[in-house]
């Protein structure tokens, strides 16, 4: 296999399977706030705050995994 289309394809995955560990993540987080703040309406600021905060840890993976594509894409055209 060429490094290139080695390459192309380990971006492909880093980029897909970030997606979708972060959509899975997402919805998870979104799923345990909106059942916590329908038992406990009063505590919905702290849990929308810490909601907000773990949905951006969460981003991050498919975040790095774009920079990673990109890095893998750079080798393709080398």
């Amino acid at each position: 296999m060429e490094v290139g289309a080695g390459a192309a394809i380990g971006a492909a995955i880093a980029v897909g399977l970030g997606a979708l560990g972060a959509g899975i993540g997402d919805g998870l987080a979104t799923f345990a706030a909106v059942s916590g703040i329908a038992r406990q309406p009063e505590a919905q600021g702290k849990l929308m705050t810490t909601m907000f905060i773990g949905i951006g840890l969460v981003e991050a993976i498919p975040i790095i995994g774009v920079v990673i594509a990109f890095m893998l894409f750079g080798k393709v055209g080398a």
